[in-house]
């Protein structure tokens, strides 16, 4: 769970930071980083919790 909270705050880190990085530029190539990096976060979420739910339904069986 550990690790999981740190690739967590890990990632919001590097959305605020290419948003920062995109302030301070006006480079758009920082905001297409981290929409890249916003949706793979998702992406991870999602299949997690899916694993998780599945987990869950095994166990019940």
């Amino acid at each position: 769970m550990f690790v999981l909270r740190l690739v967590a705050v890990l990632t919001v880190l590097a959305i605020g930071a290419g948003i920062l990085a995109y302030l301070f530029s006006g480079d758009r190539r920082y905001l297409g980083v981290s929409w890249r990096i916003t949706r793979y976060a998702i992406l991870f979420a999602l299949v997690l919790l899916s694993l998780m739910l599945l987990e869950r339904v095994a166990g019940m069986a």
